[in-house]
């Protein structure tokens, strides 16, 4: 019968006083280590003949008599110490046999050599515990294996599983190497606030908290486009963000409540130009985070490279559905909705319905929903914050980037017509007195800032979505700690 974790966790706590009445301290704020693990591996040769002092995780343990065999991790690489009686003292050996555990932290003194059975090895003359664990860590073999447990103690599920732990450093390279190309291409980053008086640039749901010392609620930001845009106002002609949002909506494999976003706004930038830089920086992050631009998904291969379709909204709606949205009235939006069972609220909008449609019946063919496209030129009711379509003034200048049946990026020809903004803001208040708790909120101050005149722009928004798509993932699986529910 396995031993009950509360049993475990007393005798553990029992060694932990041992440790003390031996007069070691058992959580030592340094270490004298002189190389990581990874370091003494690459340069064994030349450190044979030197004393090296290694640190780490206890990983295994191995009592075969007069000889102890662990294995210690840190964060570069896995080492084999062998502690010999002769060599540290019966005493000692004792100590280390009754009171080590795996999952301890472990500094090894001592000089390499190579086993009979050819592994790289620190024979071991001293030694230091740095830190006493208390809960035995997971079986090394079976791992976690209850998918709400991962989630929840995502740190064991990355020190046991060395796949999970290559996702986030994965992440941080597709983070940098994005941030990298847009400082190449002259973007100045800045900081936008987090706490928002009015929630823009996107349609969500906002989370509201309350700021004491100002005695006002504010909102948690649900984009960071407005600000950003105000920053054209001001001068600068390039500028990006990759911070926190946070939107108060459903959970699903591709959305959560808070995650990274990135935003660039380009003075001067424009539509087209906008499409070509867009994949050109797609290209250059895929390349660098993945060393290759042909990515598996779904057991099928896509292929970021080449030049990528553009496909119009317009004419791949009316070819699925056989409405002309330069021409269909709302009653015969909402007839095809209802025909093919798409659910909508009662206050939707005939922006909303399209958008739903668009969703369920056109995102998933296979001509948008496997090789990277562009869909551009989307019906105005969709976007409050487009320069309209100088060829169709029901169209604006919308693109999202569409692959693997997901919106992987969505970038406009920014509107820059004060007038213009105030009449779409007053539209958009309309659907939320209806009761639409995701339409947008007017942002005077944002109008204001407009009306002492922006230049022409173009912008761009892409999450962490597009990450975990790239990772063949869900989007939970590739944060480390997702919103729960309570336990």
């Amino acid at each position: 019968m396995s031993e009950r974790l509360e049993d475990i966790i007393a005798a553990r706590k029992q060694k932990l006083e041992n440790i003390k009445n031996a007069g070691l301290d058992p959580y030592p704020s340094a270490t004298a280590r002189t190389h990581t693990n990874a370091e003494a591996l690459e340069n064994f040769d030349s450190l044979s003949e030197q004393t090296v002092t290694l640190a780490g995780r206890i990983r295994s343990f191995r009592d075969m008599g007069k000889l102890i065999f662990v294995h210690i991790e840190d964060g570069t690489a896995r080492i084999q110490v062998l502690f010999k009686t002769d060599l540290v003292g019966k005493e000692n050996f004792e100590f280390l046999l009754k009171n080590l555990d795996i999952g301890d932290f472990l500094e090894a003194t001592g000089t390499l050599f190579i086993t009979k059975t050819g592994e790289k090895t620190v024979q071991a003359a001293g030694f230091k515990i740095l830190a006493k664990s208390l809960r035995p860590l997971p079986s090394e073999h079976y791992g976690l294996e209850n998918e709400e447990t991962k989630l929840r103690k995502r740190y064991l599920d990355i020190l046991m599983d060395p796949a999970v732990k290559g996702i986030f450093v994965k992440k941080n390279v597709f983070w940098s190497a994005m941030r990298e190309f847009l400082v190449q291409k002259g973007f100045l980053e800045l900081e936008m606030p987090v706490l928002e008086a009015v929630p823009g640039g996107a349609e969500a749901e906002p989370f509201i908290t309350h700021h004491n010392a100002l005695d006002r609620d504010f909102y948690l930001r649900i984009s960071l486009e407005l600000p950003l845009k105000k920053m054209l106002v001001a001068g600068y002609e390039k500028v990006f963000e990759i911070g926190r949002i946070f939107r108060n909506e459903g959970i699903s494999p591709e959305h959560l409540q808070d995650y990274t976003q990135m935003e660039f706004y380009w003075a001067y930038g424009d539509f087209q130009k906008l499409m070509d830089f867009v994949q050109e920086m797609y290209q250059y992050v895929i390349k660098k985070t993945f060393g290759t631009l042909q990515l598996q998904y779904e057991g099928r291969t896509i292929d970021w490279g080449g030049i990528w379709p553009r496909v119009d909204y317009f004419e791949i709606f009316k070819k699925h559905t056989g409405l002309d949205l330069n021409s269909a009235k709302e009653s015969e939006i909402k007839a095809y909705a209802d025909q093919h069972h798409i659910k909508y609220e009662n206050f939707a909008s005939k922006g909303r319905i399209i958008d739903l449609i668009f969703k369920k019946n056109i995102r998933v063919l296979p001509e948008v929903a496997s090789q990277p496209c562009f869909l551009i030129n989307q019906p105005i009711e969709l976007e409050p914050l487009a320069k309209k379509d100088p060829k169709n003034p029901k169209a604006v200048q919308r693109m999202q980037i569409l692959a693997c049946g997901s919106e992987l990026g969505k970038g406009f020809g920014e509107l820059n017509d004060p007038i213009d903004q105030r009449e779409r803001f007053d539209e958009q208040m309309k659907l939320r007195e209806k009761g639409d708790k995701e339409a947008q909120m007017i942002d005077e101050d944002y109008v204001e800032a407009m009306e002492y005149g922006m230049p022409p722009a173009a912008g761009f928004g892409i999450s962490e979505r597009l990450f975990a798509v790239l990772m063949d993932k869900s989007i939970r699986e590739t944060v480390i700690f997702p919103p729960m529910k309570q336990k």
